[in-house]
């Protein structure tokens, strides 16, 4: 397949879209079937589910107590969800509701000692193989890499809830 170019005339070749999507397929299915998340816990020996993971890794990359609505926001879930995972972490003695001293009505979550040790194990865990996979890369790719994968990640996000405006209810 020829390389596309822009009606511009500007002579910048365009991606491929369609050959691109079968590699983002083949990533979401590698690090499914990997069992990725699982696998990570299980070597780190956490035993809870992977939506209080991410509970976890939201409140320690944040490096700061966030309220409910903010963990939903960034893990792009609705509140109750957070806050029934909440309650199995809290239970668990990994994480704990404070006082938020801006609003003494409101409430904010924070890592325990033990919650902000099993994120950080998680987590190196997780970056160790990534790290181990991007290895015979070089320092601009990798850098170039993570740039645009944040980036396609953010624009991807923003035109989705754009067209989820437009979508009729589901019946």
């Amino acid at each position: 397949m020829d390389d596309e170019q822009p009606a511009d005339g500007s002579g910048a070749v365009e991606i491929d879209l369609l050959a691109v999507l079968p590699r983002l397929m083949q990533v979401g299915q590698v690090m499914r079937r990997s069992d990725l998340v699982e696998r990570t816990m299980e070597r780190v020996g956490i035993a809870i589910d992977r939506p209080a993971m991410t509970i976890l890794v939201t409140l320690h990359m944040a490096d700061r107590p966030l309220r409910v609505g903010e963990i939903a926001e960034r893990m792009q879930v609705v509140g109750p969800h957070v806050t029934r995972q909440m309650n199995v972490l809290e239970r668990r003695g990994l994480a704990r509701r404070i006082t938020d001293p801006q609003d003494q009505r409101a409430r904010l979550i924070e890592l325990t000692t033990e919650g902000a040790a099993a994120a950080d194990r998680y987590l190196t865990t997780m970056l160790g193989w990534f790290a181990g996979a991007l290895a015979g890369w070089s320092p601009e790719d990798r850098q170039a890499f993570g740039r645009l994968l944040g980036r396609f990640a953010d624009d991807l996000t923003a035109h989705l809830a754009a067209l989820g405006d437009d979508r009729p209810p589901a019946s």
